[in-house]
C-alpha cells in the first residue's frame, strides 16, 4: 500500500496546496494520500487569532475535496505542544506497518530536513518527495537530494510541479483588507467570512453576489440603492462606510421569505416574536434577515443590529442604525410625497429626518387600517422629542 503524507500548518489551505496535491496525486497515484494539519506546527509559531485544528481541518477538507484519494487525517489532534512529524509517522506506523510511506516536502523543509527532530528516523521509514516552489530550486534540491542519499541511504523523489504563486501569509493579510477571494477556493473562502477567521471581512463585490442570489430580481435595484444611500450617508456622518455598505448589501436577505418561511428561520434560531411580528412579515424579515447575516456571513453585533432595527427603528439608535434605516427609506428608487424632504433632511440633521419619517411611517400604517409596531411608536417619540429640545 503506498501512503503519501502531506502536512503543514494549512494556515489557510489555498489553491496552491491543493494543486500540489494533485500533481502528486497525477504523478505517483498513491493508494492513500493523507493531509495532515499540524496542531502546533514544529518550525513555526501559528499567528496570534490563526484558527484551531479542528478549525483547519474542516477548511481542509473543503479544500482537498476533489483531489483523487486524499483523506484529511486528524493524526495531530489531541497533542500536546509540538506536532514532529517522526511522532505522526510513528503513529502511521501502527496503523499501516507495512505501507510504503513517502514524505512530501517543498523546498525550505526538504533543505533544512536535517535540522528536523529525529530526521534519521524519518528517513528509515518514509522515502522523501520533493516539490520545488521555484525553477531556480532544483540545483539546491538537486544537490541536498544527492547528499543525504550518499550520507543516509535516503530515498529522495524529485517531483515536476508548476507552483501557484500564493502564500498563506499574504493571504491572512488580505482578508483583513476585504480582499483575497480570488486568492481561495470559493468554499474555503465562504467559511472563512463566515466565522470570521483571520479577522478577515468580506469583499462587498463577493457579498453582493451572495446577498443578491436572496433577492427577487426586482429587489436588486432597491438593495443597490440603500448601499449607495448609506455609504453615502456614513461618509457624511462620520460611520464606516464599509461596515455600512455591508449592514445595507444584507439588509434584505429574508424579504422575500414568506411568514411560514420566517416563523422557521425564527425557529432555528431560538428567537420569539409577539403578536405584530407574527401578524407581518413585512417586519419579520429584519429580525431573520439579521440572523441569517450572522450565521452565513459572520457579521459584527454592530452590523447585526442594523439589519435587525431597519423596518421597524427603535428609540436611542445607533449612529449605523440610524443611517441604515434612512437609507432604506430615501434610496433612489423610492418615490412617495414627502421622500424629497427627508432626503434633504438627512444631510443638515439625521435625528430630525428619523423623526420626520417615523412620523410619516406612522400616518401611512394608520391610513392603511394597520397596527403601527411599538418600537416605530417608541422611536417616533423618542426622535420627535429630541428634536424639540
Amino acid at each position: 500500500m503506498r501512503i503519501i503524507l502531506y502536512g503543514g500548518s494549512f494556515n489557510p489551505p489555498h489553491p496552491g496546496h491543493v494543486a500540489a496535491a494533485q500533481t502528486v496525486s497525477e504523478q505517483l497515484r498513491p493508494d492513500l494520500f493523507l493531509v495532515a494539519p499540524d496542531a502546533v506546527p514544529p518550525h513555526k509559531e501559528l499567528e496570534e487569532g490563526s484558527p484551531d485544528l479542528e478549525a483547519r481541518l474542516a477548511l481542509c477538507r473543503l479544500a482537498f475535496r476533489d483531489v483523487p484519494r486524499v483523506e484529511v487525517t486528524d493524526l495531530t489532534l489531541g497533542r500536546r505542544g509540538r506536532c514532529y512529524s517522526a511522532d505522526t509517522v510513528a503513529a502511521l506506523r501502527e496503523r499501516y506497518p507495512d505501507g510504503a510511506l513517502l514524505f512530501l516536502l517543498g523546498t525550505d523543509m526538504f533543505l533544512s530536513f536535517e535540522d528536523w527532530y529525529r530526521f534519521e528516523y524519518l528517513l528509515t521509514q518514509c522515502e522523501l518527495a520533493v516539490l520545488p516552489r521555484e525553477e531556480d530550486e532544483l540545483p539546491a534540491i538537486e544537490a541536498h537530494a544527492e547528499k543525504l542519499r550518499r550520507e543516509y541511504g535516503a530515498a529522495v523523489t524529485l517531483l515536476h510541479h508548476e507552483p501557484l504563486p500564493l502564500r498563506s501569509r499574504v493571504i491572512r493579510e488580505r482578508l483583513r483588507h476585504r480582499l483575497g477571494s480570488d486568492m481561495l477556493d470559493e468554499r474555503v473562502y465562504a467559511e472563512i467570512i463566515r466565522r470570521r477567521y483571520y479577522d478577515a471581512l468580506p469583499e462587498l463585490s463577493w457579498l453582493r453576489e451572495k446577498a443578491y442570489a436572496f433577492l427577487k430580481p426586482k429587489r436588486i435595484a432597491h438593495v443597490a440603492g440603500c448601499e449607495n444611500e448609506a455609504v453615502m450617508l456614513a461618509v457624511y456622518w462620520g460611520e464606516d462606510p464599509e461596515r455600512a455598505a455591508e449592514a445595507a448589501i444584507l439588509h434584505d436577505i429574508a424579504k422575500k421569505y414568506s411568514l411560514e418561511e420566517n416563523l422557521q428561520i425564527c425557529e432555528k434560531y431560538g428567537m420569539i416574536n409577539d403578536r405584530t411580528e407574527l401578524a407581518c412579515p413585512n417586519i419579520l424579515h429584519a429580525k431573520t434577515g439579521a440572523a441569517l447575516a450572522r450565521d452565513l456571513f459572520g457579521v459584527d453585533d454592530g452590523v447585526y443590529e442594523a439589519i435587525r432595527w431597519h423596518c421597524t427603528g427603535k428609540p436611542d439608535m445607533t449612529l449605523l442604525e440610524k443611517i441604515i434605516w434612512l437609507a432604506d427609506y430615501i434610496e433612489p428608487t423610492r418615490s412617495f410625497d414627502g421622500v424629497e424632504t427627508i432626503r434633504k433632511l438627512a444631510y443638515e440633521d439625521l435625528d430630525a429626518a428619523l423623526a420626520r419619517a417615523l412620523a410619516m411611517t406612522l400616518a401611512f400604517l394608520r391610513e392603511e387600517g394597520g397596527e403601527p409596531y411599538s418600537d416605530t411608536v417608541e422611536a417616533c417619540r423618542w426622535y420627535s422629542q429630541s428634536e424639540e429640545t
